[in-house]
């Protein structure tokens, strides 16, 4: 960990290291194909039009193009009912070429969201999501299938940064299925000593000032103070929260959950928003997307 009398964090940059994990993966695909003459195959399936979710799949597939994974897409109207969708993934559990697959959330309001979650072969859930891999999670000396890609990015992200885990204190800000939660278990499968942050604790302030790392993942904008930090604190901002910038031709910019100004003066590393986390989650869905095929091809 950086000293206190560091005057600026370490610039934890999740663009590099997730084009370090790119190129590593691209490696592997290149070797799958020779061995086996196989190429793993992702399905990301997407209901509705929303823009965000199309910007999402966009990413997804120029990411699967650039490592060698083979790319399905399945669009589905907004209107498909949770029976067609359910029946939609049962085809993809059953085909061969297929080792991932993701649905793209959120789902329309008719549609339940766990019904459909659940219906993924846990041997394709690549987004780590299933029932039985967030309870292996949770459970001492065992192993899920996969682990969700956000917070597997953010242990990566601490652990290429030559941040150390075990035996530190870590914060979670937020306590939500796909990161708050999964990652404080993921730290404590680190051997940290792991408190959770959230909507009704008391005296938030208090207990981040004694953490060795933070996990901001609360959705608010610049909740966390600069001098909530503990100089040399690791920080891993998750939150990506729009706010009004006239300066800004869209008119708004994106700010994480930690104030990076002030916070970057105590911290010891840190991750930008944006370019930290983001790229880390689409590196680590590729990622399990090979772990899923080498099991299978028998490695």
């Amino acid at each position: 960990m950086a000293s206190p009398s560091d005057q600026t964090a370490k610039i934890i940059d999740g663009k590099e290291i997730a084009h370090t994990i790119r190129s590593e993966i691209a490696e592997e695909v290149r070797g799958l194909f020779e061995k086996h003459g196989k190429v793993p195959g992702l399905a990301v399936v997407i209901v509705g039009d929303r823009k965000d979710s199309q910007t999402y799949v966009n990413t997804k597939r120029k990411a699967c193009a650039e490592v060698g994974i083979k790319s399905f897409d399945v669009g589905l109207p907004e209107e498909v009912s949770e029976a067609d969708l359910i029946t939609k993934v049962h085809e993809l559990n059953s085909n061969p070429d297929i080792h991932g697959i993701l649905v793209q959330l959120p789902l329309p309001k008719h549609i339940n969201e766990e019904n459909v979650l659940g219906a993924i072969s846990i041997d394709k859930d690549v987004d780590g999501f299933h029932p039985l891999n967030i309870g292996k999670l949770a459970m001492k000396g065992r192993e899920p299938l996969f682990l969700p890609c956000t917070p597997k990015g953010c242990l990566e992200l601490l652990a290429r940064s030559g941040v150390q885990i075990k035996g530190q204190r870590a914060v979670v800000v937020g306590r939500s299925n796909i990161v708050g939660l999964p990652v404080s278990l993921l730290l404590l499968k680190a051997d940290a000593t792991v408190s959770i942050v959230h909507s009704h604790t008391k005296d938030p302030e208090a207990i981040i000032r004694e953490a060795d790392i933070v996990i901001a993942a609360c959705g608010q904008a610049h909740m966390i103070k600069g001098d909530w930090i503990k100089p040399g604190a690791a920080v891993i901002d998750v939150g990506t929260n729009a706010v009004s910038d006239p300066s800004k031709k869209s008119g708004y910019r994106l700010v994480g959950d930690v104030d990076f100004a002030e916070a970057s003066k105590v911290a010891g590393f840190i991750t930008p928003v944006p370019g930290g986390v983001g790229p880390m989650t689409v590196a680590m869905l590729l990622r399990n997307t090979v772990d899923g095929a080498k099991r299978v091809f028998g490695q």
